[in-house]
């Protein structure tokens, strides 16, 4: 059975935390996710009009000296048209975007930063 792409993300978010995130982890790593999703009309025009940014991505991981932005997606899922615009973003500024389809995809990219 396929994970979907809450369970990925909650199992990124509970692996990072509890590996580098913790209060006697030096040095302190963060991870957090970006909530850009919002049904309600009023309640989206009042999130755009503080900063809400369509496509951002679904985590940002900040590792010393990198910030990384990370979207999450099942085995089928592919990225929307704001999501791919805020990629080119990410990539025209020289920073770093990835998709991941699973923790241990997530698990290999903080790797090879890591080392």
């Amino acid at each position: 059975m396929e994970k979907s792409e809450g369970k990925i993300q909650a199992e990124i978010v509970t692996f990072f935390r509890n590996t580098y995130c913790l209060k006697f982890h030096k040095p302190r790593y963060c991870i957090f996710s970006v909530p850009n999703e919002r049904k309600d009309r009023k309640e989206l025009s009042k999130m755009i009009g503080t900063g809400l940014y369509g496509g951002v991505s679904d985590l940002i991981v900040t590792i010393p000296n990198k910030v990384l932005f990370i979207e999450v997606k099942d085995a089928k899922g592919t990225q929307q048209p704001n999501q791919k615009n805020f990629e080119k973003t990410i990539n025209d500024l020289n920073l770093n975007y990835y998709v991941v389809r699973s923790l241990e995809e997530f698990q290999t990219l903080i790797n090879t930063y890591l080392q």
